[in-house]
């Protein structure tokens, strides 16, 4: 057990294995810049949440409650004890004082979601169970209670809400573009809300290659002796890096309708956090605490937003970020990096629209680098 004193709470008959503890600590510290300043700015609206509890009476989360009570299996020292352990030691790991209840859901899909709008549900699918190892499990239990100490139980509900709402209403002419509006939104944020549960996930299991195997199963199925985690890591380099700014475009495309990143992002954003000073500094026992909360500065964290941003559009490899940096660091010849990157849009067959050799006024084509197609 982390420390052999700690029996109350509900967190008593934790597992054995050595793991370090981080009392008080604020979920400011593991969440990303985006997720985290969006949430500092929420908590400090006057009324936050009394307007959502009034919102309750509209959310189904009664229904779910009821629903995973007689449908799932409640995971408890009598089922899915080696599960209730895990939950156990990863509240006691981030200091949650009461421990979320949590359910198995018959799903060969694997998957895991914390949910609820008073208190937090967390569920876990059969196909999730059954795909991860012990240790790889620890990771997506630590993730899910990182939802929790994060309140980010709340906003998955009221998305989820939507999601429905949306189909029910599609016939509606103009009624779902609204919805869909706020429901692309909310997954714009849920997708930054993963990268921080994914952190939360490696203080609970303090094993960075328990969650690049799980996020690689996660990818790839029970098949671990035919992957290998570099390899998986190097598929990340090449979605960031290849391509121009067609394939830009589509990665733009491809992630809006996900309420998760994809898997090799995640992996690689998890592995340059664990590399980080930032992450070093929270296992050394330096890092902010709940009780400094209602201290914090939204102008600082929108600060630091903002910072981050900057930092990951310079130091970004992706053709359209590489653009954004060189536009605001003042590079010429914007037309023509502009007609390159997009020139297999216009021309039919997929050729080439980048200007062709004019000898009236000196010009000549320049050709875009192959590219394998897949």
């Amino acid at each position: 057990m982390s420390d052999d004193s700690h029996q109350q709470d509900g967190h008593a008959n934790v597992p054995s294995r050595q793991r370090r503890r981080f009392p008080g600590i604020s979920s400011r510290a593991y969440e990303h810049p985006a997720d985290r300043s969006a949430l500092v700015a929420l908590r400090k609206l006057s009324g936050f949440d009394t307007v959502f509890k009034a919102l309750s009476g509209l959310l189904p989360e009664r229904s779910l409650r009821l629903l995973f009570l007689s449908d799932s299996v409640r995971v408890s020292d009598r089922q899915f004890a080696h599960l209730n352990d895990m939950l156990r030691d990863a509240c006691y790991i981030l200091d949650l004082e009461k421990v979320p209840s949590m359910y198995v859901s018959q799903d060969p899909r694997p998957n895991a979601m914390c949910i609820g709008l008073d208190e937090p549900i967390i569920v876990v699918t059969t196909g999730l169970v059954e795909l991860l190892d012990e240790e790889e499990m620890r990771a997506v239990v630590g993730h899910e209670v990182g939802h929790a100490l994060s309140g980010h139980s709340v906003y998955r509900t009221i998305l989820l809400f939507l999601t429905s709402l949306a189909l029910r209403v599609a016939w509606i002419p103009l009624g779902n573009v609204a919805i869909m509006a706020i429901v692309t939104a909310l997954r714009e944020w849920f997708r930054k809300s993963e990268l921080s549960a994914d952190r939360a996930g490696l203080l609970v299991g303090q094993d960075l290659q328990a969650s690049m195997r799980g996020l690689m199963k996660i990818a790839g199925g029970n098949h671990l002796h035919e992957m290998n985690v570099d390899a998986f890591l190097e598929q990340a380099e090449e979605y960031e890096s290849g391509g121009d700014l067609r394939d830009s475009v589509l990665k733009i495309l491809n992630v809006l309708p996900r309420s998760h990143p994809f898997t090799t992002v995640r992996a690689a954003e998890l592995k340059k956090w664990a590399e980080s000073r930032d992450y070093q500094r929270i296992v050394d026992g330096h890092y902010p605490r709940r009780s400094e909360d209602k201290d914090t500065s939204v102008t600082d964290s929108f600060r630091e937003s903002a910072a981050s941003y900057a930092s990951q559009v310079k130091d970004s490899k992706d053709p359209l970020m590489k653009l954004v940096s060189d536009i605001a660091g003042g590079a010429g010849d914007l037309g023509g990096r502009v007609r390159r990157g997009f020139g297999g849009f216009g021309g039919s067959g997929g050729g080439s629209s980048a200007p062709k050799d004019n000898p009236a006024n000196g010009t000549t084509r320049t050709e875009d680098p192959p590219r394998d197609e897949n």
